[in-house]
């Protein structure tokens, strides 16, 4: 079984025991005021829980289609657990600017999902395979520096609009995330991605 799969089973489980009990879900969501007082578990629980069906299931979906490829690069470079230190610190990572932009606790943005890793995840990939079709919505073929160009765009876009209560801010920084740390474990790979790039495949 893949490290990939292995997440994605946590996940849903995670996510359906929470959605049985408010308790359990509240104690798990990042809450900076409650990582102020010691709870720093959160900063990376809250990846594991979602809010609801579509949510987790749209992150699930792309993780399990994008997270094989890389996780065999993370496994190659630092062994067994690899890509589940990549994940688990792209998810600690895509907070941390939510968390610095409520004081550090001082006031209360809560967040929840997966959506910060599998950023990363997917950023990672298009380093591998700009031109590769990803399926948006499962049904338009988009290669996948176009579908990471426009999904950077719509989350400035988003946040800066800032009238939704999705993390756009953690899409954002687990973008970064999957990018600047997959060239450093890997510095071939900018050089792989400008020569892609300069040969477009469809």
């Amino acid at each position: 079984m893949t490290h990939t799969l292995v997440i994605i089973i946590m996940t849903v489980i995670v996510s359906l025991l929470a959605w049985q009990s408010p308790a359990f879900l509240n104690r798990l969501v990042f809450d900076p005021l409650m990582v102020k007082k010691g709870q720093i578990d959160r900063f990376i629980t809250y990846g594991f829980i979602h809010a609801h069906g579509w949510h987790l299931f749209f992150n699930m979906f792309t993780l399990f289609f994008f997270g094989q490829a890389i996780e065999r690069l993370y496994i190659a470079k630092f062994g067994y657990l690899g890509f589940l230190g990549f994940y688990v610190a792209a998810i600690i990572f895509s907070v941390l600017p939510d968390f610095i932009k409520s004081g550090n606790g001082h006031t209360r943005t809560v967040l929840l999902g997966a959506s910060g890793g599998v950023s990363a995840v997917l950023f990672a990939f298009v380093l591998l395979a700009p031109w590769q079709l990803i399926y948006f919505f499962a049904v338009i073929p988009v290669p996948a520096i176009i579908f990471a160009i426009l999904y950077v765009a719509y989350s400035i876009y988003a946040y800066k609009k800032g009238n939704d209560n999705i993390g756009h801010l953690a899409h954002m920084a687990g973008a970064v995330f999957g990018v600047v740390a997959t060239i450093a474990i890997e510095p071939a790979l900018l050089l792989h991605f400008i020569g892609e790039l300069l040969n477009p495949k469809f």
